[in-house]
């Protein structure tokens, strides 16, 4: 059990590595924002099978008296995609490996750069080069590789062996999976962060890393080009809001999948979610329902997500949910077909000294993205953009300077009682299921944030590592439950106790009095760090 006694701040990732240096950060004085930099940049060395430069990411940031914001730092799509240019490579589909499936800028560290342009008003700010040293030293003098790692090398070598870079950068040197302990060093990507560190952040969309970026986008045949790079800006949104009975919730708007975390839990709050024993069949069942209902919204309206003009804050009025909290038949389950695939991701949470709270999350989509691997950089280039169509005229066809559908979304909450949470998780449309029921354990049922986060889970539908459609639930709840979920005509399957398949949570949370706690996941390689 993790609990905060009298520390201030707090900082979670599921590695302990990023935890580490986001904590030391604290520690120098540091914003929660620089911070979270901190750690964003030792997870996408530590952790590359989920995260990289190469990735995309998302932030949601609260400051005590203030309204939260947001930040996408999502890529577009690049300027040489067309439906035109896959066919004439005699393709039907996007490819999900392959240069061709890198086809859209890598927006996290522009991400970085507008969360730390925002932070300039809080006062005297740290050196980047100060929060890029701990990433620089493990991508320099190595890590050792997790179980983690070695796992989604395994099960993905087919597809990624002969990607270009992957066998150099990934692979033992005899070719295969690494072992499990085993020293990765990645002296380009060291390369990479310190040019950062030296010349700034925007040197990855405009300066020398991006032109050599460029020059071996194009010697692969990517369709990002120096255009696109040197385009790339992140967005400052305004986060969605929800009135909760226990306060107000908040995620990000299209084209994140924000607004199914957020109409999951207002359904929930309207299900008498507190009643059902929280190891029993009917917190599992309605939760499912209630995720069922929130992607048959987002499939019907796919369109609203990729070019983020639809209305749905419309879909988190009281009148809205309560028609959909009505419709969840609480003793049978509803039909339930397959919506988006496979993802990887990892989120972070930090907060300061002075209550400032940031939820994050970054992500290369598949387990280590496109599987390609630029030799001067060190970058894995992300594959988001494998997920647009080649149908013309269809709403997610593929086209230049087009933003793609993003499962990420971060999340937080500011509830009565004085608390603030940032949570989330990783796994692609895991993610809205867990963050429900990680907020539930929480702030319904009254656990420890840490007990939150280590209670047995459940997740319907594919996701990161597995890509089956049944609902996957823990072996640590009773075989009555399994039976029971059975009969309301669930597929069920059952997985490991600790199962890595139902993603990776994490939570920080500050109370009234300003004590913070926290809750890394043990099926990751995570910590909680506290900081006086």
């Amino acid at each position: 059990m993790v609990l905060g006694g009298h520390a201030r701040a707090v900082a979670v990732a599921p590695h302990a590595a990023a935890a580490q240096a986001a904590a030391r950060v604290l520690k120098d004085g540091g914003s929660a924002i620089e911070a979270m930099v901190a750690g964003a940049a030792v997870i996408a060395v530590v952790y590359p099978h989920m995260t990289g430069l190469g990735g995309d990411g998302f932030w949601l940031i609260h400051e005590p008296g203030r309204d939260p914001y947001g930040i996408d730092a999502g890529g577009t799509v690049g300027a040489l995609a067309s439906p035109d240019a896959y066919r004439a490579r005699g393709h039907e589909t996007i490819p999900a490996r392959g240069p061709l499936a890198a086809n859209t800028v890598a927006g996290t560290v522009a991400g970085w750069d507008l969360a730390l342009s925002s932070a300039q008003r809080w006062g005297a700010a740290l050196p980047l080069e100060h929060l890029l040293e701990d990433a620089i030293g493990y991508a320099e003098q190595g890590f050792p590789i997790t179980a983690s790692q070695v796992a989604s090398t395994a099960g993905r070598m087919t597809e990624l062996e002969g990607q270009p870079g992957f066998r150099e950068h990934f692979l033992a040197p005899g070719g295969g999976a690494p072992a499990c302990g085993s020293l990765l060093r990645q002296p380009a990507l060291a390369a990479t962060l310190r040019s950062l560190a030296r010349h700034g952040l925007r040197d990855f969309y405009e300066g020398e890393t991006a032109a050599l970026m460029a020059a071996e986008l194009a010697a692969v045949a990517s369709p990002v080009t120096a255009a696109d790079l040197g385009a790339c800006r992140a967005r400052r949104v305004r986060p969605l809001r929800m009135a909760h009975s226990l306060g107000t919730l908040y995620n990000l708007p299209p084209p994140t999948q924000g607004v199914l975390s957020l109409l999951m839990q207002g359904i929930l709050d309207r299900s008498g979610l507190e009643r059902p024993p929280r190891e029993g069949a009917d917190l599992i069942h309605l939760t499912v329902e209630a995720a069922k209902r929130a992607f048959a919204l987002r499939d019907r309206h796919k369109g609203w997500f990729l070019e983020s003009g639809g209305d749905v804050a419309e879909w988190l009025t009281s009148s809205r949910l309560d028609a959909e909290a009505f419709a969840v038949d609480r003793t049978q389950a509803a039909p339930w077909r397959a919506t988006e695939g496979p993802a990887d991701t990892v989120w972070l949470g930090v907060i300061d000294r002075e209550g400032r709270a940031v939820s994050f999350i970054q992500s290369l989509y598949h387990e280590f993205g496109s599987g390609v691997v630029l030799p001067g950089t060190g970058i894995c280039w992300q594959n988001r953009g494998s997920s647009f169509s080649l149908t013309p005229g269809a709403v997610d066809c593929v086209g230049p300077g087009r933003r793609p559908y993003h499962t990420l979304n971060p999340a937080m909450a500011v509830l009565t009682d004085g608390r603030v949470l940032a949570y989330g998780a990783m796994g692609g449309d895991g993610q809205p299921q867990t963050q429900a029921e990680v907020f539930a354990r929480l702030a319904l049922y009254g656990d420890d944030p840490q007990a939150a986060v280590s209670a047995p889970r459940w997740l319907l539908g594919r996701t990161w590592g597995d890509p089956s459609n049944d609902l996957k639930i823990e072996a640590r709840f009773p075989d009555a439950v399994f039976e029971e979920l059975a009969r309301r005509g669930h597929r069920v399957a059952r997985l490991a106790p600790f199962d890595e398949v139902v993603g990776h949570a994490g939570i920080v949370v500050r109370d009234a009095r300003g004590l913070v706690s926290g809750g890394a996941d043990p099926r990751s390689d995570g910590k909680v760090i506290l900081v006086d």
